[in-house]
């Protein structure tokens, strides 16, 4: 049996660190976060709301190491 193991790696990017947030001269953004439905039960949602202001649930951000390098190299 022949496995393929791709070259290419993934970046992690956590809340707090100095990539989470995209700029762009004016403009600031963090790179991920959540979005609820409409549709999603009260609470749910309130649920979800407590677990995000207390940690236990965070946004992260995956980048591929080639995208992130080039990025970096605009910079």
């Amino acid at each position: 049996m022949t496995y393929t193991i791709a070259s290419e790696t993934i970046k992690t990017i956590r809340k707090g660190e100095a990539d989470f947030h995209i700029h762009t001269g004016f403009l600031m953004a963090p790179r991920a976060g959540f979005e609820i439905s409409n549709r999603c039960p009260s609470q749910y949602k309130l649920m979800l709301v407590e677990a995000i202001r207390n940690g236990w649930i965070e946004p992260v951000a995956y980048m591929k190491d080639s995208e992130y390098m080039w990025e970096k190299l605009k910079d």
